[in-house]
């Protein structure tokens, strides 16, 4: 690994979904429990679903069984259906950030190849943010079991 790319602050995947635009927006936004690796949330207890409330100023959430939530994502910057950007509320310790100060972004971008493909294209970026050691959550977010993991199984998703 080079010195640059040790210094990196930012997350890049992209994958191409056999969905049409509109179809691959629905699926990563308000399917978003049906693709997301189930063991991938920061409840203390059993997760039962997540929620995405569309429209800027809305929330990411996890309610678990006992009915817990947990918030953990601002929905930043909200454009059916080529573009969404939300916060990563998410602390090194893996508990909710409550100071925005304290947080990276994701960008996901969509567009269409074609009728029935879309290139989804996403940025995890100023994860510099996250304070010391935020080198951990660069490399936990960018590992094969991170964004990668999700997008694959998003991909799927919106095949149907």
């Amino acid at each position: 690994m080079t010195m640059q790319e040790t210094a990196t602050t930012t997350v890049r995947e992209e994958i191409l979904v056999e969905a049409p635009i509109d179809r691959a927006f629905k699926v990563f936004t308000e399917d978003m429990g049906s693709w997301w690796p189930k063991d991938h949330h920061i409840l203390e207890g059993e997760l039962a679903e997540m929620v995405f409330e569309p429209g800027v100023g809305g929330h990411i959430y996890d309610r678990g069984v006992d009915g817990d939530e947990c918030r953990w994502s601002r929905v930043l910057v909200y454009e059916p259906p080529e573009r969404i950007v939300f916060s990563w509320d998410i602390s090194m310790a893996w508990k909710r950030e409550a100071d925005p100060a304290k947080t990276s972004e994701v960008e996901v971008r969509f567009i269409p190849e074609g009728s029935d493909r879309t290139r989804v294209e996403l940025e995890h970026r100023q994860i510099e943010r996250h304070g010391d050691g935020w080198e951990k959550m660069r490399d936990a977010v960018g590992s094969p079991g991170g964004w990668r993991l999700g997008l694959d199984a998003f991909a799927a998703a919106a095949r149907g």
